[in-house]
């Protein structure tokens, strides 16, 4: 099993969903800290050139590698990168089953705002607090949707007998 988190940028929420899934955060729904959001590895750490990158983020329990990638505004990474696993899959037996994860649904507009200042206008001392507000606001919801996602992992299977699971997901209350 491979887990994929996207979303816009990929180095917000992705980044925090990373970090639930392999138990770098409390694995609960309680409000994080201010140091637990900004130690998250990668959060608000990457730039325009890696966007569209695979990021690696590490092992979870279950031996599962977790990555993360910024797809932009672009709807066609994800089914491109879908695409090309079940290529892999027909043509070089590759057997591993994939799940991308979109985190944009947990985004609130506070974090989007936070983003466009830090990462696009490089206005840390506006962006960074409402990063922060944002991630606050959102943890709760970014905790549940890593927990639905690692169980569909164990237990959720692809159509058509294709291993590549696709979560657009949305909000978790």
């Amino acid at each position: 099993m491979i887990y994929i988190y996207n979303d816009y940028g990929g180095t917000h929420t992705t980044s925090l969903a990373a970090a639930y899934h392999l138990k770098q955060l409390p694995q609960s729904e309680l409000k994080l800290s201010t140091r637990e959001i900004l130690n998250v590895n990668y959060f608000n750490k990457l730039t325009k050139k890696d966007f569209g990158k695979l990021i690696y983020h590490g092992i979870d329990e279950d031996k599962n590698p977790v990555y993360t990638i910024g797809r932009k505004s672009s709807k066609l990474v994800v089914p491109a990168l879908k695409d090309l696993t079940l290529l892999l899959q027909s043509r070089h037996q590759f057997d591993e089953t994939i799940i991308f994860s979109n985190t944009s649904p947990t985004v609130p507009i506070v974090m989007s705002i936070g983003g466009f200042f830090s990462r696009g206008l490089k206005i840390d001392f506006i962006g960074v607090p409402l990063l922060v507000m944002g991630a606050k606001q959102c943890c709760d919801q970014i905790f549940r949707l890593v927990e639905n996602t690692k169980q569909t992992g164990k237990t959720g299977k692809a159509t058509n007998g294709q291993k590549v699971i696709v979560l657009d997901n949305k909000i978790y209350k």
